[in-house]
């Protein structure tokens, strides 16, 4: 297989880079202090068409692949990941979903500004009793007339806070089970919709996540996306792509601690040398270089399958699985070469390890990462 980058895809990661490096660094250590959404960092990476890189420019998108995409999001996740994530969320799970099953009155109405940037999404899945079993759905939408009833309440919603339209799955039907599940857009200025206050976090601190009540809040019924039933495959097909940019989040973070752990043992003296002339320290970068080059080739066969038209559903589950370990793996090692450094904010690699472990959980936990690749080995 062959993962020689074209020029234009070269061009996209040099741009990607320089603007994390420019626009996102300077305020990376005060955004994760302070808990403060970069809103308009949002905008500028919406003017340069990275809110909707891989949706039709038929649609106010970017048109570009996969791969494109995943190198965008590695080179922003170096610098800052919650700025990954908040990128990783409009693109992978909302534009992606919308512009699959949306009609084309909801892709004029919602798309066009979430692709270029004007709007921003939200996932809404998770709720108190359904987490990895996502099956287990208490929010209901009830059918009265030319709209649908919306009660229940959402939580873990990234960019809860700022989003201005939530992709949002609800039962429609209890008595099917999950085949009763149903998928709508939902605007944020809906009466009856209560944005819970903003969850104090470990990690990706400057990307907000809340929790969401809705209280009998009226959704139009054109705002359901394909038709009543088939929700839950809306919400794994979507999150099946979307763990491709988690995983080159996790991917972003690994190499920004191995790149940290480089210049660090070249410019610190123990023993008469610098530490990186140490074979201790020698054989961390090795395995962190290592797991990092293991996870990306992973990351850029699933987005190579995705792009083809091929299954990746297993790529991209192993993809997540290796680049989330190698993120918390390589962060911690990180902070082992920095010593007493690495362990206060003004070196940065503390806030790597705090960033990581999220990868680990969110859009499915290396448990269940592991469930879909046996089950995807077993299948015949």
């Amino acid at each position: 297989m062959n993962f020689d980058l074209s020029e234009e895809q070269i061009a996209i990661r040099d741009a990607a880079r320089d603007f994390a490096e420019t626009e996102i660094a300077p305020t990376a250590v005060e955004r994760d202090l302070n808990g403060e959404f970069p809103k308009d960092i949002i905008a500028k990476l919406g003017e340069l068409g990275f809110m909707g890189m891989m949706v039709s420019p038929d649609w106010g998108g970017a048109g570009m692949d996969t791969l494109s995409y995943v190198l965008a999001i590695e080179e922003i996740s170096k610098v800052d990941a919650s700025v990954g994530v908040i990128m990783s969320v409009n693109n992978s799970l909302v534009c992606y979903g919308l512009e699959k099953w949306g009609t084309d009155e909801l892709k004029e109405k919602y798309l066009k500004p979430l692709a270029s940037g004007k709007m921003l999404g939200a996932f809404c899945l998770s709720e108190p009793e359904a987490g990895s079993d996502a099956t287990q759905q208490r929010t209901e939408a009830v059918l009265e007339g030319d709209h649908y009833v919306v009660n229940g309440m959402k939580n873990w919603i990234t960019n809860g806070t700022q989003a201005d339209v939530y992709f949002l799955q609800a039962m429609t039907d209890k008595a099917k089970g999950y085949k009763g599940i149903s998928t709508f857009i939902i605007e944020k200025n809906s009466e009856g919709i209560e944005v819970g206050k903003k969850e104090d976090k470990l990690g990706i601190r400057s990307s907000d996540t809340c929790t969401l009540g809705l209280n009998n809040v009226k959704v139009p019924k054109e705002n359901i996306l394909g038709e009543e039933g088939i929700g839950f495959k809306i919400a794994m097909s979507t999150l099946n792509g979307g763990r491709i940019g988690v995983a080159a989040q996790a991917l972003g973070i690994a190499q920004a601690s191995l790149e940290a752990s480089i210049k660090y043992s070249k410019q610190r003296k123990a023993f008469d040398s610098t530490i990186s002339n140490l074979q201790a320290i020698q054989f961390k970068l090795a395995d962190m270089a290592t797991n990092i080059e293991a996870s990306r080739l992973l990351i850029y066969q699933a987005a190579l399958n995705k792009d083809n038209g091929k299954s990746y559903i297993k790529e991209a589950s192993m993809g997540k699985l290796l680049a989330s370990q190698a993120a918390v793996n390589c962060a911690l090692e990180a902070i082992q070469i920095h010593g007493g450094y690495g362990y206060v904010r003004e070196y940065l690699v503390e806030r790597f390890l705090r960033d990581s472990k999220i990868t680990q959980i969110y859009e499915g936990t290396s448990e269940i990462q592991k469930m879909v690749i046996a089950r995807e080995l077993l299948k015949g």
